[in-house]
């Protein structure tokens, strides 16, 4: 008898469809990427898109092949692969027809991309990972090549690895391609089309978009204000009566000097002396009580940048805001008058928990926002790990806040410069920032200060 013929293939309106004109990054994106994977199982496989329904990624196989997609998809002509994905490349790891049993949850990327570096080798292109948790114990992991682009190099593979089957090894210095729905070695025609694209003229000039979230603000009357509230503890202080020297007074300071922190209240001398020591002190206490004001008072500025079309590697951001000055940003429940206005007499604080809260407000190590006021401008550097196409990276806006030293400024101009990692290149580009309305440094005091705030 004959042999049974091979079942027909739905019908094309019958097929599941992927949309492959978005960007693969983002938990929408990557479910409809899993959703598609279920659906059809192995038909999914194209030369952006290769399903692994299980993988032991602590084992050498596991991570084998791994790295022999990632070479693959390192290794596409930059034309062909824009077409779908915007030019990336998708692994998905613990999916199949009909289910998504994942892979056990705890695997960090950082030790995933020390195991792979040896056979990706040290110039190979950023990837990225993805998760989709399943249950408590399992999750589906997608790994995330980047587009590739004219100019790049071939990247050749560093560690030879020899699987079960000869389909799973990898071999030192081979080249590995895409092929319709896996990654094997290239064909001589391939090899000649990588080498052309490494002669393709280095990577596009880089085209940024950068703008400011957030506002600049305006304060009118700031020194004056200010200059009124410390005349106002001078007078308050010179206003408070000495304690009578009864024997009630004597008793109370005796029983205070048996509190610790406590002690017996100052002579008229000592009063003399200290508020002589604050008066000379008064230019500095001033001008911390001024960051103090500023920082609680007016809201936070972040920057968005947006690269078109281009992939750009541990890029560095200054961003100068002209003629501005910049503080902390403070949330309002930092507001503390005795920081606005420094006491002239205070009591100390018998454990220093304000000296130890101070200098917990530290910067994380590789934090990406740096800030400094640099003559008369304030100079922002951002040092985000990368650009990717297309999508926009934002600094968070509790950073630091910015006031335009001219209160009469409707606008403040702005100027950046953009380094790359491995590229003497300077890209700069300038934008005009409007400012807040103005507002009096009273009314903002009684916003940031009144206890109904």
């Amino acid at each position: 008898m004959p042999a049974n013929p091979p079942a027909a293939s739905p019908p094309e309106s019958k097929r599941v469809m992927l949309a492959t004109d978005l960007i693969p990054l983002g938990e929408r994106a990557l479910r409809g990427i899993l959703d598609h994977v279920i659906a059809v199982g192995d038909e999914a496989e194209t030369t952006y898109l290769e399903v692994k329904s299980s993988l032991d990624l602590g084992s050498r196989a596991g991570v084998a092949k791994i790295a022999k997609f990632l070479l693959g998809a390192a290794n596409r002509r930059p034309h062909e692969a824009v077409r779908h994905f915007h030019g990336y490349a998708v692994l998905v790891i613990g999916a199949q027809k009909s289910s998504a049993p994942g892979v056990p949850r705890g695997v960090e990327a950082h030790e995933l991309e020390d195991r792979l570096r040896p056979y990706l080798g040290p110039q190979f292109p950023a990837f990225e990972f993805g998760r989709i948790g399943i249950d408590a114990k399992n999750e589906v992991l997608f790994v995330i090549a980047q587009p590739p682009m004219e100019g790049q190099t071939i990247f050749p593979c560093h560690k030879s690895f020899q699987g079960d089957h000869r389909r799973d090894s990898l071999d030192d210095g081979a080249i590995y391609v895409r092929g319709a729905s896996n990654t094997r070695p290239a064909r001589a025609g391939e090899v000649l089309a990588l080498v052309e694209r490494s002669r393709g003229g280095g990577k596009p000039p880089i085209d940024l978009d950068v703008d400011i979230r957030g506002s600049i603000g305006r304060v009118d009357r700031l020194d004056e204000v200010l200059g009124r509230l410390y005349d106002f503890e001078e007078e308050k202080f010179a206003k408070r009566r000495e304690p009578e020297q009864s024997s009630f007074a004597s008793t109370s300071a005796l029983l205070a000097s048996s509190i610790p922190g406590g002690g017996r209240p100052p002579t008229a001398e000592e009063r003399a002396e200290r508020l002589e020591v604050w008066r000379s002190r008064k230019p500095t206490h001033i001008a911390q009580g001024r960051a103090h004001f500023i920082g609680v008072g007016l809201d936070g500025v972040g920057i968005e940048i947006v690269s078109r079309d281009r992939f750009i590697a541990k890029p560095q951001l200054i961003v100068t805001f002209h003629n501005c000055e910049a503080f902390d940003f403070l949330e309002s429940d930092d507001t503390d008058y005795e920081k606005l206005v420094k006491p002239i007499m205070r009591r100390p604080d018998p454990f220093g928990i304000d000296l130890a809260q101070d200098a917990l407000q530290l910067t994380p190590p590789a934090y990406p926002v740096s800030w400094r006021n640099q003559s008369g401008d304030v100079e922002v550097v951002l040092t985000p790990e990368s650009l990717r196409p297309n999508i926009p990276w934002t600094s968070d806006r509790d950073d630091y806040v910015i006031l335009a030293r001219d209160p009469q400024a409707s606008a403040v101009s702005a100027t950046w410069l953009l380094t790359e990692d491995g590229s003497d290149g300077i890209t700069r580009g300038e934008l005009q920032v409007t400012t807040a309305d103005l507002i009096d440094a009273a009314d903002l005091f009684k916003a940031a200060f009144s206890p109904d705030r």
